[in-house]
């Protein structure tokens, strides 16, 4: 007999309902269940399972929960004020922490609740009377990979974490509930135990044959692919033989970061990463190209550049075939980032276009020779701000006749994919002749450019891959085609093992085969033919160093605004550099070209090295003194 016990569940449900993201059911209006009655059938149970899903963090939504600001690809108007917007502007603190997951306050969500609730969930499915045992079995590892990646979740913040393997008993004594953080180690060998135990129960079927009431559900590519992030994080310079965090020590348990740097979990996020990519390979996962209907006749540019955007921002990404992990807790919030108007002609009120990635990011991308533009020996690099007029050969990314500046000719076409720009070519938007396309004019007084103070760019650009390219103006209304934003697609597994491949063992011709198919993809030329014939380092891509350089470059390129590049600045301990960087950006109101290309500091960041991890809110450390606070706070 099931012994009875009260327990508080949140009013919310996550269903996974076609592509509508999250729907919420308020089946319990005393907001107080049962146990015995929440797993006493099926579909009670169905639901608690349910609520295990609706703690996943909403990295699409811009405003409290997703760490691309962090990361600085899309600088939100200071105007905004926001959780996300005040943590990226420095305001972090102690006191009350901004995006708080250890306790779900002030934009974030309480990772250790769901935890809890995971835990629950696990000691009592098995107890439900009208569900076949392969069902049970499946649930339970669903629920396992959840907790593993909340686990996981809350590492990458918070570095060293409590391991909550077992809810405690009512009784249990005060030097159980007092629990301390457990060395980094550990955590990760718990994570990893945990999605490898999911692997025995998980469905191994291609997405495209997933039921839509179903897509999103945990499988077992997803949990390879957790566990190649995992184990690619675990040995990276963060958490690998990381001497910064020497004396930060637990008396009971000793040294929380290891201190001794070990290639061979270089090697273990090697061999999970390819272990990932053979699963995809298996169930016929391929990298997304983008397949134009029968009335549209589009050029060759104009198709790379859909490869990308659709590769990301698609609705059907159970068709597109490249998503591996949709994130079933909500929609990519597009409209915040959409600029207010394509068109003189058209304009809107519901986009409010207040997010801008800085010129860091607009210089971060290659140039068409698939190089960085300082190494590009092609490529006008010191002129890269002189004034240039739209011509006939470049008008597929430059309004014809439109003045801008040479930064933003020859480009790579994931740059065109991903920036919006002064003069820029932005297809689609209700217009899908590639003869007809609309552009941006973002200079001051123009139909893109600042008329409210709330609804503009800081930086004078506007990111485009988040945006579907089947959103339109209609009147004053804003018709978007939402998506579900990916936590993980297959381009990452290719990018984390070239990475784990070339950290343990230096360049070889596997590394360079999941590169070049990347690149190929963006329509970029491959590593090999971009460094020996058009740049000045030639043969930068043969030494393991160089082609650190080039694999985290393309890492960045290739995930900007996925909420990934925050992690990844954090975990190779580049984020003070990076991070430290003023926000650069043009003078917004300036009317001329010569008044608007004025480089413009729009903000003074700063990230000190106690900003790799979150900070505990005191009030929490006064509750358990066996709690250490997070290095330098």
């Amino acid at each position: 007999m099931m012994m009875k016990k009260f327990i508080k569940i949140s009013l919310v449900f996550l269903t996974l309902q076609g592509l509508s993201g999250c729907n919420y059911l308020d089946v319990v209006p005393d907001n107080v269940r049962t146990i015995e009655h929440s797993f006493a059938l099926r579909i009670e149970a169905k639901r608690y399972l349910y609520t295990c899903y609706s703690y996943l963090p909403q990295h699409g939504q811009l405003t409290s929960q997703s760490p691309s600001f962090a990361g600085f690809e899309m600088w939100p108007l200071a105007f905004n004020a926001t959780n996300t917007s005040q943590f990226v502007m420095g305001q972090q603190n102690v006191s009350e922490p901004l995006l708080n997951y250890w306790e779900g306050r002030a934009g974030g969500k309480d990772m250790f609740q769901a935890i809890r609730d995971c835990n629950i969930f696990l000691e009592n499915i098995q107890q439900v009377p009208d569900m076949q045992q392969p069902e049970r079995d499946q649930w339970a590892a669903e629920v396992k990979f959840l907790k593993a990646y909340y686990h996981f979740f809350l590492m990458q913040l918070y570095g060293p974490i409590p391991l909550i393997k077992e809810n405690l008993e009512s009784d249990a004594e005060m030097s159980e509930v007092r629990v301390r953080r457990q060395p980094v180690d550990a955590c990760v060998d718990y994570i990893v135990e945990l999605l490898d135990e999911t692997l025995v129960y998980l469905p191994n079927l291609p997405l495209q044959q997933i039921d839509r009431p179903e897509y999103g559900r945990i499988n077992a590519l997803m949990a390879r692919g957790l566990k190649a992030k995992v184990l690619a994080t675990a040995a990276s310079p963060l958490f690998n033989g990381n001497t910064d965090y020497a004396d930060y020590i637990d008396p009971e348990l000793g040294p929380l970061f290891n201190q001794t740097y070990s290639a061979e979990k270089w090697q273990r996020a090697m061999i999970a990463a390819k272990e990932a990519i053979d699963n995809a390979t298996e169930i016929g996962m391929k990298l997304y190209e983008f397949q134009p209907g029968p009335t549209l006749n589009l050029s060759d540019t104009t198709l790379f550049e859909l490869n990308i955007r659709e590769a990301f921002a698609t609705r059907d990404a159970n068709i597109n075939g490249e998503v591996i992990w949709p994130n079933t807790g909500g929609n990519a919030q597009q409209s915040a980032i959409t600029p207010r108007s394509w068109s003189p002609t058209l304009t809107s009120a519901s986009t409010a276009g207040a997010y801008g990635p800085p010129l860091q990011i607009v210089e971060m991308f290659y140039t068409d020779k698939g190089l960085p533009i300082e190494h590009d020996k092609t490529w006008d690099y010191n002129g890269r701000y002189d004034f240039r007029i739209g011509d006939v050969q470049n008008n597929h990314h430059v309004k014809e006749g439109y003045e801008t500046i040479k930064l933003h000719f020859h480009r790579e076409p994931r740059f065109y994919a991903n920036i919006g720009f002064d003069g820029g070519i932005w297809y689609g938007q209700g217009i899908y002749d590639d003869k007809a396309n609309f552009h941006l004019e973002i200079r001051g007084g123009r139909y893109s450019s600042v008329r409210e103070t709330s609804a503009h760019s800081p930086t004078g650009y506007y990111p485009k891959k988040p945006i579907n390219y089947q959103n339109y103006l209609e009147g004053s209304s804003y018709f978007v085609t939402s998506y579900l934003f990916p936590n993980m697609r297959l381009t990452e597994l290719y990018l984390l093992y070239a990475e784990a491949a070339n950290e343990f063992s230096g360049p070889s011709e596997e590394v360079f085969y999941y590169l070049n198919a990347i690149r190929t993809r963006a329509g970029v030329p491959t590593v090999e033919e971009s460094w020996d014939l058009y740049s000045n380092q030639q043969g930068k891509y043969s030494t393991k160093g160089g082609l650190q350089d080039i694999i985290r470059q393309e890492r960045r390129i290739e995930l900007n605004t996925e909420s990934q590049v925050y992690w990844d600045l954090l975990r190779w301990k580049t984020a003070e550099t990076i991070l430290s960087q003023p926000i650069l950006g043009w003078d917004k109101r300036g009317v001329l070209p010569e008044e608007f290309y004025k480089l413009t500091v729009i903000f003074q960041r700063q990230f000190r090295k106690r900003d790799y991890f979150m900070p505990i809110r005191e009030y929490e450390l006064q509750r358990n003194e066996n709690l250490l606070q997070s290095p330098g706070w």
